[in-house]
């Protein structure tokens, strides 16, 4: 079972999620703009992506910049933000036991396969 963390209005998040079908996956899909992950979530998630919390970011999304975040914001910080602002977790993003990618381009989320 992959979980993915789902932006239906995302172009490459449809693209994601049609990909992981087509290959046979067996999805179970998080609205995560509604259904927000919790900060301990967001550790959980950053531990299996092996990056930083600023590489699981939209940096460029308005608020980023309204709540004052910085590319060298702590990691505490940005993890709240995260949790706080669903909108700031980089998309999609796609979770299998202890693996996890973002797919930016989509064809990174086979690397769970």
């Amino acid at each position: 079972m992959i979980a993915y963390w789902h932006n239906p209005r995302c172009s490459k998040s449809r693209v994601g999620l049609a990909l992981l079908e087509e290959n046979g996956a067996q999805v179970e899909v998080r609205k995560y703009l509604e259904d927000a992950p919790s900060a301990d979530e967001l550790r959980a998630v950053l531990g299996k992506l092996g990056v930083t919390a600023i590489d699981m970011m939209r940096t460029g999304e308005k608020q980023f910049k309204e709540l004052g975040l910085t590319k060298t914001s702590s990691t505490d910080e940005l993890i709240t933000a995260m949790a706080e602002n669903p909108i700031l977790i980089e998309r999609p993003l796609a979770i299998a036991g202890d693996k996890a990618a973002i797919g930016r381009p989509p064809e990174n989320l086979l690397a769970l396969f």
